[in-house]
């Protein structure tokens, strides 16, 4: 009695596994750093919105001339 080609695994099919578990896991691994990225880019995005509203207006530019002479 003879085999299909599809009843057995090649013997190298634990390698392709291998390969694809690690490809895996560095694509996991560049989303949670691309994640951790763009959360800290927000938290200074925030911070920096923060500090523009607390800022004075600075004067229009006539009126600081006129406050120097």
């Amino acid at each position: 009695m003879l085999l299909a080609a599809s009843d057995t695994l090649p013997d190298n099919a634990g390698y392709v596994v291998a390969a694809y578990l690690v490809f895996l896991a560095l694509v996991l691994i560049y989303v949670a750093i691309m994640a951790y990225k763009l959360a800290r880019i927000g938290r200074e995005v925030a911070e920096i919105h923060e500090l523009a509203e607390q800022e004075p207006q600075p004067a229009a530019p006539a009126a600081r001339e006129e406050s120097r002479v």
